[in-house]
């Protein structure tokens, strides 16, 4: 199983700890410090979980947007997004708990010709105006049949996006985006008109299902 880059220093800290406590352990021949040892292995393996990367493959397409995060559709609303798609635009949102695979991915294959971060709040991010008042990075991507805003936004856990992207990269459809440590919800803007091929409360896998069947000419 691969592992994120992001997540090592996690790994190797929670690992030391662990190995420390053991060692503690054998020293005293404590019992309680034994449990503490345990619960820090379980710490440990859950960490090793949290920053896990499968490979992922699945339907691939210049009409096709895919899901950029695992996670669970919390909302598909219109809204204005004036950044990068100038006007109205239908927002899709997904939700990550601390079980689903944290790394991004991105939705559709193009240019990236926006890269915005905005430092905010930490809110729950399965509110709706986290989307506005959180910490959040946006990702605009030019593609074939338009534009597209990719939005990375962190909750009351996560501390920290990482974003790969850079104005001007090449981007291929499911490649990594980046990730956000600990949390939250990843938003998808797509112009009025695209179809929707995603429920609010259906699940999502990054980089597999189809969330969206793009108009226009290609």
């Amino acid at each position: 199983m691969s592992i994120a880059r992001e997540g090592l220093v996690f790994i190797y800290i929670a690992a030391a700890i662990t190995a420390a406590t053991y060692a503690a352990a054998a020293g005293r021949r404590s019992w309680p410090v034994w449990i503490l040892a345990f619960v820090f292995t379980l710490l440990t393996l859950w960490v090793i979980y949290f920053f896990r990367d499968p490979e992922r493959t699945g339907p691939r397409g210049d009409d096709l947007v895919i899901a950029p995060a695992d996670g669970r559709v919390i909302q598909v609303s219109e809204v204005d997004e004036p950044a990068f798609l100038h006007g109205r635009a239908i927002r899709v949102s997904i939700f990550m708990n601390v079980f689903n695979v944290h790394v991004n991915r991105y939705p559709i294959s193009g240019t990236v010709r926006y890269v915005h971060y905005n430092p905010g709040k930490f809110l729950n991010a399965a509110v709706d105006k986290a989307s506005l008042e959180n910490e959040q990075m946006s990702v605009g991507i030019e593609h074939p049949r338009g534009r597209l805003l990719v939005r990375q936004i962190a909750g009351l856990i996560a501390r920290r996006i990482v974003t790969y992207s850079r104005e001007g990269d090449s981007v291929e459809q499911a490649e990594k985006l980046g990730l956000i440590r600990f949390g939250s919800r990843v938003d998808v803007f797509l112009p009025p008109g695209t179809e929707i091929a995603v429920k609010v409360g259906e699940h999502t896998v990054a980089g597999t299902t189809v969330v969206a069947r793009l108009r226009g000419p290609g």
